[in-house]
């Protein structure tokens, strides 16, 4: 009984990371868009970046409401601790993802200059800050947070502000830029595709540049993420493939392919979170102030076994239904973007 419960977690725990991965794909290449916003200096130019995320953000955004579900019923623990310890990060996080949603909608309802731009300029600082904001989480979870005995948040509150959670969320905003800058080359044509097309390298060299630092700062200060391929070098493969796909994308766009590039994007990005995921089991929140006896893992924060299983077969109904809704949406959205009476 004890290695089904065991093995219902980590199953749990996984779905949780590829729920993660899902949004970091699909919500990604939105908020990249958000992000590129400003820099186009035409109205008809940006009014084409947001209709070409325009009919798939709110259900790319979805993803992230799934996965805090599946952290919440799965790891109740996990989700209280993050909430409260996190409180800011979640608080910047939770508006960013309003202030978008009613900057896309608002800023096309007047055609005044300064209204469009007031929101664009919302959009653009929203999408920024939910990119900076996963990061910073994600960068405190690989480094810790201090915890009690009974794995409650005992720091400051202001503890998630700290050099490498400040790395990680550069890294996840040049992550997305790039993916958007990708995905916003398979959506447009004519002048602006050829100007996105001057931003994709400079993207690429950005992103490249905060991977690798990034990765330096993980060896010589998180030497634990190392840990599971040192066990089984076999993981060491998810590094070479990352690195793969990243030096594929250049190479594609240079070629035209940027369906392609794109897919060696969303490669990239799934090698990524499997990475954090390996470096970080079996703890969902480290503690910082003793690792090996405070950290909450999987195995000590998770639901009871009847509520795993349940939770498991309705992931098992609802998964192929969420998934089957985005590829319908995408594929009914497909090809360039064209702006006519209905266009944001």
């Amino acid at each position: 009984m004890e290695n089904i419960y065991s093995d219902f977690q980590f199953i749990w725990f996984s779905a949780f990371v590829i729920l993660l991965t899902g949004y970091a794909i699909l919500d990604g290449f939105d908020l990249g868009v958000g992000m590129l916003h400003l820099f186009s200096k035409e109205d008809r130019d940006r009014r084409i970046m947001i209709n070409a995320i325009g009919p798939l953000w709110d259900g790319n955004a979805v993803w992230l409401v799934t996965s805090g579900g599946a952290l919440f019923a799965g790891f109740p623990q996990v989700y209280a601790t993050i909430c409260s310890g996190f409180y800011f990060p979640v608080m910047f996080l939770l508006s960013g993802l309003i202030f978008r949603a009613v900057a896309i909608e608002f800023r096309s309802k007047q055609t005044m200059p300064w209204w469009r731009w007031t929101w664009d300029i919302l959009f653009s600082l929203a999408s920024l800050m939910i990119a900076m904001t996963l990061g910073s989480i994600i960068g405190n979870l690989v480094r810790g947070i201090p915890l009690d005995v009974h794995g409650e948040f005992i720091g400051d509150p202001f503890d998630f502000i700290n050099a490498y959670a400040v790395l990680t969320g550069i890294l996840t905003s040049a992550l997305f830029i790039m993916h958007g800058s990708i995905y916003l080359m398979m959506k447009t044509e004519g002048e602006l595709h050829e100007r996105l097309r001057a931003w994709v390298n400079p993207a690429i060299i950005f992103f490249i540049l905060c991977y690798a630092t990034t990765t330096m700062a993980t060896l010589i200060y998180m030497p634990h993420m190392t840990e599971a391929m040192k066990q089984r070098p076999i993981f060491f493969l998810l590094g070479l493939v990352n690195i793969l796909a990243i030096a594929n994308i250049p190479r594609e766009i240079n070629r035209g392919r940027d369906w392609r590039a794109f897919l060696s994007s969303c490669v990239n990005i799934v090698c990524l979170l499997a990475l954090f995921g390996l470096g970080t089991y079996p703890n969902a929140v480290r503690a910082i102030n003793d690792p090996a006896n405070l950290s909450l893992t999987i195995y000590n924060s998770s639901s009871s076994l009847a509520t795993l299983k349940i939770l498991l077969i309705m992931a098992i109904i609802g998964l192929p239904l969420v998934i089957s809704y985005t590829s319908v949406i995408h594929w009914i959205f497909r090809g360039k973007v064209k702006l006519d009476s209905t266009s944001y």
